[in-house]
């Protein structure tokens, strides 16, 4: 007998494996009694293959001022996430419903405008975001989609419900680490994949291209992916997603604008590009639109867009509903544009630019989650149960300068799956990322990236964190 599973204990949290101490959930079972099976040792050994093949594969991620050195194995626990069919079915629902109504908030945001001028959300909310760009206001997308790919962060509760966390709908990253992780859970436990019906994940670059190529009306587009270059924290997702599309992926200096289109710089001469799926943020686009000192960018690019000689995904200003302050008002924004109520409600939270609001944060400071309303990574964030006296001051002095640029929410029990620590397995702490493409259609990758806070007690489950990754089994 291997490990012993019937000692695992969910100590009082939900646990996507298990119902109780020593009680798997009915998904579960055929999975934690091959585990049991194993001989002693045998899911370590399995466990140190697994890693060998990332480390082989060369999946890896940035972590910006890193003292280890820029690029970094992406951590990976052998236990898988189990979603049960009916799950995921209410789940992708929910991932619908969301996409459709934030792309007809962002089509409205930069064209009439009702939704503000109804007082549904402050316009000043609006004016004052980061994400909101005015060189986008009358921009006409193709098909009138702004995002086509997005990755919108889920959680689980005590409650058994699934929430909203974060809506990500500039640049999304991840994806990469989904489709490998599968490949290596295949390769160590291929006999799993015989027994249970879990939906695949490899027809995600397919589809991707398809909703890429959709945004042009020629028969045979030519798309390529516009990276910022190596340093980038997620180039290896860059370099992994042009190599399974078979597309080309480029910098900036690839690329010129010429008579108005977009060229790409080939040793067999110029070719014209017709869709970018574009992996820069919206400032560094183009230096004669946006930021005047980027390096990073194409300039001309923007006229060629308004132009339509040119698609990009996600179009330019979808930041606007990546805002954590607007995230707040989501269920509205559902109401309103789809006469719904919210699949998948969201989690309770208190935008500091609201006097109440405000107040009300300062004072439970050591109760809640404090976030930048323009941050990612986990970057920008204070958790107050686990911070310091001196944290929580800094904090409120923060708040308290620039109110607009924070946002707060109750710290959250997150569900827990078992994870594989030396010789046992403990519960840690997980959210989930699935991914969502919109094109002339509406896809959701079944499962998603289902990242892990590897360290006992954490909650915060960024790769730059100190995070990790598990496979996702979305059941048939």
């Amino acid at each position: 007998m291997g490990i012993r599973f019937s000692h695992y204990d969910p100590e009082g949290f939900y646990d996507e494996l298990y119902e109780g101490r020593g009680q798997p959930r009915p998904g579960s079972t055929l999975l934690l009694r091959k585990f049991a099976s194993l001989p002693e040792g045998e899911l370590q050994k399995r466990q140190e293959a697994a890693e060998r093949v990332i480390l082989n594969m060369g999946m890896t991620f940035g972590v910006y001022g890193s003292e280890d050195g820029h690029e970094q194995i992406f951590p990976f626990d052998i236990v898988p996430r189990i979603i049960s069919a009916s799950d995921w079915e209410h789940i992708e629902s929910g991932l619908r419903q969301r996409m459709r109504a934030l792309n007809l908030f962002i089509d409205d945001v930069y064209h009439d405008q009702k939704i503000l001028k109804n007082g549904v959300i402050p316009n000043e909310l609006i004016h004052s975001s980061k994400g909101f760009l005015q060189p986008c206001m009358g921009l006409n997308p193709p098909r009138g989609i702004w995002c086509h790919i997005a990755g919108i962060d889920l959680v689980r509760i005590s409650d058994g419900r699934y929430y909203v966390l974060e809506d990500n709908t500039r640049c999304p990253s991840g994806v990469a680490y989904v489709l490998e992780a599968r490949q290596v859970m295949k390769r160590t436990f291929p006999e799993l994949f015989e027994a249970y019906r879990v939906r695949p994940v490899d027809g995600y670059p397919n589809q991707l291209l398809e909703t890429l190529r959709s945004l042009s009306e020629l028969p045979d587009p030519t798309v390529v992916i516009l990276t910022p270059g190596t340093f980038n924290s997620a180039y290896y997702e860059h370099s992994l997603l042009a190599q399974k599309m078979g597309v080309e992926l480029v910098e900036a200096n690839d690329l010129v604008v010429v008579d108005g289109y977009v060229h790409m710089r080939t040793t067999k001469g110029s070719q014209r590009i017709d869709v970018i799926y574009r992996r820069i943020n919206d400032d560094y686009l183009d230096p004669l639109a946006f930021r005047h000192d980027s390096v990073l960018g194409v300039p001309g690019l923007m006229e060629s867009y308004k132009r339509g000689r040119v698609a990009l995904a996600n179009a330019p200003g979808t930041g606007v509903s990546d805002d954590k302050a607007i995230y707040a008002y989501i269920p509205k924004i559902i109401n309103y544009y789809l006469a719904e109520e919210p699949i998948l409600p969201n989690v309770s939270t208190y935008v500091c630019s609201d006097r109440r609001d405000r107040t009300y944060v300062l004072e439970h400071l050591d109760q809640l989650v404090v976030k930048a309303t323009n941050e990612a990574g986990g970057y920008g964030m204070m958790i107050g149960p686990h911070a310091s006296k001196q944290e929580r001051e800094d904090y409120a002095r923060r708040i308290e300068a620039d109110p607009r640029n924070y946002i707060a929410q109750p710290t959250l029990a997150l569900s827990r799956v078992p994870t594989l620590v030396e010789d046992h397995l403990e519960g840690r702490h997980v959210d989930l990322r699935p991914y969502v493409l919109y094109g002339r259609d509406l896809h959701v990758l079944p499962g998603g990236m289902t990242r892990v806070a590897l360290r006992k007690g954490s909650l915060v489950v960024n790769s730059s964190q100190g995070g990790g990754n598990k496979d996702t089994w979305v059941l048939s």
